[in-house]
C-alpha cells in the first residue's frame, strides 16, 4: 500500500512540475485527507476547501456569515419559515443554470442523510417564487450557519446518475474538476465562467498523503507548494528551509478522547474523571505537539471566545486522585497491577488513526500512563471510519481523535451534533443529560444574547464535570508555504484553502 501511494504521489508531483514549467499560475496542495467519494455527505469537506462547490451561505475567516449562492435571507415573525433569495446569473460547470430546484434537491438530499441538517428542526424544503424556503417545527436561529456546513454544498443535477448516486463533481465554484484519482488526487482548472471574481491561478492539484513524512518531503522538494497538518519534527525541519515559510494557527479544534459512557466501566462520571486525571496533558503538549500552551484545560479552546470559559478550573493530572476515584467504584489492583472488579479486568481498546500524525503518539503516551493507573489499554491505529462505526454498532470503548468545533461558523452546530439528544458519531456516546440538551436547544433557537450566553456557560460547565468527551490538547494548524505564494490566508475554520485569492509573485 505504501509503495503504491508513494508511486502515485511521485507521478502526480512530476506531472504538476511539468505543468508549472509551462503554466506558472498553478499550485499544488498536500494534506492528509483522502477524497474517496463523489458524495457531498462524505467528501464535502474537501470539495468545499477546494472551492469546487458552494453553499447558499458562506463565512469569512472570523466565522461571520456572508452571502454565497444566496444573496440574502430572513425568517418569518414566528421564526418557523426561512426564505433565501438566490443569486442570479450563476452557472454550473457544465453550463447549466443554477436555480432554486437544484438547491432544493441538494439540500433535501443532505437533510435525508445522517449529518448536520438532521440536527435542525426542519419540516420541509421547497421552492417558492424563485426563492428557497425552509420550514421548521420550532424556531432555529442557527439555520443560516448550518447552511454554511460542508455537507450542504450545492452540486449540479449533472453530478448524479439516473438513480441519484453521485458520480461526478459539478458545482458553481471558481474551480472545476478536470481529473480525479480517488482517493489520492484531484486536478482543478479555473472556472472562467465564475459569477464572482475570477481566480488568478489557472489550475491546481490536490494530493492526499496520510504519511506526515511524505508531506514534509513534498514541501521540501518543492513538489507541493502548500502542505497542511505537519508533524512536529517535519514542521521544525521546514522552518530552516529557505524557500519555505511555516505557520501555526490556533484553531477551534481539540484532540479529545471519546468515551463510551454506556459501557459499565464508564457509566459513572467518576470513571471518566479518573481517565481525565490520568491524561498527561502538559507532557503531551510539550513533547508531542510541541506547543506547550496547547494543553487543554477544558473542551473548548480559546479560539472559541464565546464558548471558552475563564471560570472553569483547568483539568489537571493527578494519578492519586484518579486511583481514589476508581477505588470508590470498586476497582482493586490485581497481582499484575491491573485493576479488577467483580472478576473482570479493566482492559479496554482505544481506537485512533494515523492521518493526524500526533494521534498514535498520544495514544502510546496514554497507554503508558494508564498502565500506571492499572488500566490495560490496547491501541488500534486504523482508518478514522472505525470510530463512527464503533459508535454505531456499540463496540467502541474509547477513541482518540481531533474534533473541529468550527465545522459551522456558529459552534452550536457541532455542539448540537455531538451533545444534543442522542449524541453523535464524533461526540457523546451512551451519555444523556437533559439539562445540557435543553440548554443547547435554547442556544440554537434564541435571539436573546444574554440567554444565549447563560446557556453556553451551562453547557460548558456540564461537559467539564461530566466529561463524555475528555479534552487532551488544543490544536495548532501547521502549514508550510512556498514563500513566493501571495494572497494566502490560513482559514482557522478550515473551510477553504483560499485558492481563489492565491497568486505567484513575479
Amino acid at each position: 500500500m505504501f509503495r503504491t501511494l508513494t508511486t502515485a504521489l511521485c507521478l502526480a508531483a512530476a506531472v504538476t512540475g511539468a505543468a508549472r514549467a509551462e503554466t506558472p499560475t498553478s499550485v499544488t496542495i498536500a494534506s492528509p485527507w483522502e477524497v474517496a467519494s463523489y458524495d457531498p455527505s462524505v467528501a464535502g469537506f474537501a470539495i468545499q476547501k477546494l472551492q469546487i462547490m458552494e453553499n447558499l451561505v458562506d463565512a469569512d475567516a472570523t466565522g461571520a456569515l456572508r452571502p454565497g449562492l444566496a444573496t440574502e435571507w430572513g425568517a418569518s415573525d414566528d421564526g418557523l419559515t426561512w426564505s433565501f433569495t438566490l443569486r442570479d446569473g450563476v452557472m454550473f460547470h457544465d453550463g447549466t443554470p443554477f436555480h432554486a430546484d437544484a438547491a432544493v434537491a441538494a439540500l433535501t438530499r443532505a437533510w435525508q442523510q445522517p449529518g448536520i441538517l438532521q440536527k435542525a428542526p426542519i419540516t420541509g424544503i421547497a421552492e417558492q417564487d424563485g426563492k428557497l424556503v425552509i420550514t421548521l417545527g420550532s424556531p432555529f436561529t442557527a439555520l443560516p450557519a448550518f447552511l454554511a456546513h460542508a455537507t450542504t454544498i450545492i452540486p449540479a443535477p449533472a453530478s448524479f446518475d439516473a438513480d441519484g448516486t453521485p458520480v461526478r463533481f459539478v458545482g458553481t465554484g471558481p474551480f472545476k474538476v478536470t481529473g480525479f484519482t480517488p482517493p489520492q488526487s484531484v486536478s482543478l482548472a479555473r472556472n472562467d465562467a465564475y459569477w464572482g471574481v475570477a481566480p488568478r491561478l489557472e489550475s491546481a492539484t490536490y494530493l492526499a498523503s496520510s504519511r506526515a513524512e511524505t508531506r514534509a518531503l513534498l514541501a521540501e522538494s518543492g513538489d507541493a507548494d502548500m502542505v497542511f497538518t505537519l508533524d512536529p519534527s517535519g514542521y521544525a525541519h521546514l522552518q530552516h528551509v529557505d524557500e519555505i515559510a511555516t505557520s501555526a494557527v490556533p484553531i477551534p479544534r481539540v484532540v479529545a478522547l471519546k468515551v463510551n459512557a454506556g459501557h459499565p466501566f464508564f457509566a459513572d462520571a467518576r470513571a471518566r474523571q479518573a481517565l481525565s486525571l490520568a491524561v498527561p496533558r502538559a507532557g503531551i503538549a510539550k513533547s508531542i505537539t510541541r506547543f506547550p500552551e496547547s494543553a487543554a484545560g477544558q473542551l473548548f479552546p480559546p479560539a472559541l471566545n464565546e464558548w471558552h470559559s475563564k471560570e472553569l478550573a483547568p483539568l489537571d493530572t493527578d494519578l492519586d486522585k484518579a486511583r481514589a476515584l476508581l477505588a470508590e467504584l470498586g476497582w482493586v489492583a490485581g497481582d499484575d497491577g491491573i485493576l479488577t472488579r467483580d472478576g473482570e479486568r479493566f482492559s479496554i481498546l482505544l481506537r485512533t488513526f494515523p492521518d493526524r500524525p500526533e494521534l498514535p503518539l498520544i495514544a502510546a503516551a496514554l497507554q503508558d500512563t494508564w498502565r500506571e493507573l492499572g488500566i490495560e489499554l490496547e491501541v488500534s491505529v486504523s482508518s478514522y471510519s472505525e470510530i463512527p462505526a464503533g459508535h454505531q454498532d456499540g463496540s467502541l470503548h474509547v477513541a482518540l481523535y481531533a474534533r473541529n468545533y468550527g465545522v459551522t461558523p456558529d459552534p452550536v452546530g457541532a455542539v448540537l451534533q455531538d451533545f444534543g439528544a442522542g449524541g453523535g458519531d464524533w461526540g457523546a456516546m451512551g451519555w444523556q443529560n437533559a439539562e445540557a440538551a435543553e440548554a443547547i436547544s435554547v442556544i440554537a433557537a434564541t435571539a436573546d444574547p444574554d440567554l444565549r450566553t447563560a446557556s453556553i456557560r451551562k453547557v460548558a460547565t456540564i461537559l467539564h464535570q461530566e466529561l463524555p468527551v475528555i479534552p487532551v490538547v488544543w490544536y495548532q494548524h501547521t502549514v508550510s508555504l512556498n514563500k513566493k505564494l501571495q494572497g494566502v490566508v490560513i482559514d482557522p475554520l478550515q473551510r477553504s484553502y483560499g485558492l481563489s485569492n492565491i497568486y505567484w509573485a513575479d
